[in-house]
């Protein structure tokens, strides 16, 4: 396996905007939101299964999974958040499993928002790499980003470690609060950084 930094961070946080840098830099990058839209688009590997789990309703008129309907089922129902992740968190861990260890870059960035809240796909990190920013820079951020209101935008924060948590559990840490000359400025840096770890690994 290729050395493997974990990325991750709050909604807003920046995780998205980072990750493509350091592909810019040469790094492979495997995102597992994007693995997640790939598998609830029309066709996509998980859709049948949510259609016999939780009903063609939850199915949008292009096939593909109605992800706005689904996102306010699972905030309120707890049960289904868990049915519907034993769906995809198992497709989502082989689909980066099998990503990682075909990369051919020096080493790999792996996009996974939840990896400190559920430990999904930690097994295959060398280090934890945190994207931060104060959480009304996050919000501003995902509602411009998700179309979303702010209610649900908080919704999903308070159901995220709070800031605190996930820079105490970090490697890294990248402050996200200034313009993207300062992200661009930090990933460069840990690009160097990992490069240099990745040949000692």
């Amino acid at each position: 396996m290729p050395f493997c930094i974990g990325l991750t961070g709050g909604i807003g946080s920046g995780k998205s905007s980072a990750a493509e840098m350091f592909g810019e830099l040469g790094a492979g990058v495997v995102d597992t939101d994007a693995i997640a839209h790939e598998l609830t688009r029309a066709g996509g590997a998980a859709i049948e299964a949510i259609r016999g789990a939780f009903g063609a309703e939850y199915i949008a008129s292009d096939g593909g999974l109605d992800r706005a309907r689904m996102r306010r089922f699972v905030f309120r129902d707890p049960d289904a958040k868990t049915r519907l992740e034993g769906i995809l968190h198992p497709l989502i861990g082989a689909q980066s499993r099998a990503r990682v260890a075909a990369a051919q870059q020096p080493y790999v960035v792996l996009v996974v928002p939840l990896l400190l809240e559920t430990g999904a796909c930690r097994d295959l990190v060398q280090r934890v790499l945190v994207v931060d920013c104060s959480e009304e820079r996050q919000l501003a951020r995902a509602m411009q980003r998700s179309r979303l209101p702010a209610d649900e935008v908080r919704a999903i924060m308070a159901a995220q470690l709070p800031r605190s948590g996930r820079r105490e559990q970090a490697d890294d840490v990248i402050d996200n609060d200034g313009g993207m000359d300062a992200l661009r400025h930090q990933v460069a840096q840990l690009h160097e950084k990992y490069l240099r770890l990745a040949r000692r690994a």
